[in-house]
């Protein structure tokens, strides 16, 4: 890591981020030359490091780094306190590579060798870019989050799009994994919108058949078709003055796709066996966890529709990639599962949260919420959640996964559960060991550390390790290992 000369606080700093020092000292010296001052990083580490201590203005990166990829590193990096402007600099030019940091919000693409001219130039209009981004930024709004909890940078940079998306009334397309909450930041866009005191209406288009779905949207006279046996002014009308939210919005048919489009272009529409058209003035929001523009390649999906829907473009991450919201997530549910029954707020045991963060959560917040609901039961009146309050399968895949990697879910619990902990093979000295005693000695530590690690609940065990009842407590005997009492 290296800072240049000392200069001036309000001179704009460049971060390089590049393991090749030729690259890095040339990036350097164009900088200097251009009057500003710079930075060095030859790791992601460390340069995540300093965009944590200092104000950045732009970042040169590279791809290739020593400990991960560049362009992974973009959320984290473009999400940082000075939210800089990227530039990528890369010594393969790689079209879907250059499609993933142009879509995760770089400034440019340059591929190494580039001219100075061209990096100069680069350089000098991200900066002017980002000084004119800072003078137009309007003053910080005090967003309603109710409900909605994340501190972590991906979570930021979705905060900042929820509340220009208050500010608008433009379409705004919300996409992200299954239970990540793209409904509920709709339903926050909402509530910090002019239309906030209208209705938000939403609309389950995978629940909608394609012979119902023209109906539920547009309403129909009565009479207009067979079991019409009154009036109905439909979804798009009742949602007139507040906000319609499409949720999965990939399902809706193509047929009409194209009748919705004009809807939302003319903002006219004829209901279903009527003659004359009707109006509605509505704000549209629409989410999806599928790939829209796949699916517009693949002909199942309206350009010009999908061109409507994202002006502005949310995209929630998966809980994998937010560990650091896992715990607030679990503080706040368990304490609003409390709250709904009567009871004094339960504390929370540290090993818990190492289980929680160590769980690939495919099913999100939605899975975390309905997890920590069956502990919440299963801890009863126990005034603490402790792991073994989890569900079986959770452990056990954690369980595995620790076992598989040969590491525990956290330092600081290994550094308390001492070696026993962690399945490192004793050092083998010229004739210290036979191999039947290096193996006893194996055998001995994965016993250990499998009982540490289930919390020596037996079923656990059995379904982690594979072993049959009776080898498992044959072998416990064979090394001496006593299961403790709960």
């Amino acid at each position: 890591m290296m800072v240049d000369k000392a200069m001036s606080a309000a001179t704009p700093t460049v971060l390089v981020i590049d393991d090749d020092p030729q690259v890095s000292q040339t990036l350097q010296r164009i900088v200097a030359r251009m009057g500003l001052a710079s930075l060095r990083a030859s790791s992601l580490a460390e340069g995540r490091k300093l965009l944590s201590e200092r104000d950045v203005e732009v970042v040169f990166l590279d791809v290739r780094l020593p400990d991960g990829n560049g362009l992974d590193a973009l959320p984290a990096i473009i999400g940082s306190p000075s939210s800089p402007e990227v530039i990528i600099l890369t010594g393969q030019g790689d079209p879907d590579g250059a499609e993933l940091a142009i879509e995760g919000g770089v400034w440019d693409y340059l591929v190494k060798p580039t001219s100075i001219k061209d990096t100069m130039l680069s350089l000098e209009r991200a900066l002017k870019y980002h000084q004119q981004k800072k003078s137009c930024r309007p003053a910080p709004v005090a967003l309603n989050l109710n409900g909605v909890v994340g501190s972590g940078s991906g979570m930021r940079a979705c905060f900042d799009l929820v509340a220009q998306a208050a500010r608008s009334d433009a379409g705004a397309l919300i996409t992200g994994e299954t239970g990540t909450g793209k409904e509920l930041l709709a339903r926050t866009i909402h509530a910090n919108s002019a239309r906030a005191n209208r209705a938000f209406v939403v609309v389950d288009c995978a629940s909608l058949t394609e012979n119902l779905v023209e109906s539920a949207l547009f309403g129909h006279k009565k009479g207009a078709f067979t079991g019409a046996d009154r009036d109905s002014i439909g979804l798009i009308r009742t949602a007139d003055g507040g906000t319609l939210f499409l949720d999965e919005v990939g399902e809706l048919p193509l047929t009409i796709q194209k009748a919705f489009l004009r809807v939302l272009q003319e903002k006219r529409f004829r209901p279903l066996g009527d003659v004359h058209e009707t109006t509605s003035d509505f704000r549209l929001l629409a989410a999806t966890n599928r790939n829209l523009a796949a699916m517009v390649e693949q002909g199942s999906f309206r350009s010009d529709l999908l061109f409507r829907l994202k002006t502005i473009h949310i995209t929630v991450p998966p809980l994998r990639e937010r560990s650091e919201d896992i715990k607030p997530l679990a503080m706040y549910h368990v304490n609003r599962l409390c709250d709904r029954y009567g009871v004094p707020n339960k504390g929370f045991d540290p090993e818990l949260f190492d289980y929680l963060r160590a769980y690939s959560w495919p099913g999100n917040v939605r899975e975390l919420f309905n997890v920590l609901e069956m502990a919440f039961v299963s801890s009863g009146e126990s005034k603490v959640l402790y792991a073994m309050h989890l569900p079986n399968e959770v452990r056990i895949a954690v369980t595995r996964a620790s076992l598989h990697k040969g590491t525990r879910m956290s330092q600081d619990d290994l550094a308390q559960k001492g070696p026993a902990a962690t399945l490192t093979p004793p050092t083998v000295e010229s004739g210290s060991m036979t191999l039947r005693e290096y193996k006893t000695s194996m055998e001995k530590d994965y016993l250990e550390k499998l009982s540490a690690t289930c919390g020596n609940d037996v079923e656990a065990m059995l379904s982690a390790s594979g072993l049959s009842k009776s080898h498992l407590y044959s072998l416990l005997k064979k090394h001496s290992i006593a299961l403790k009492a709960e």
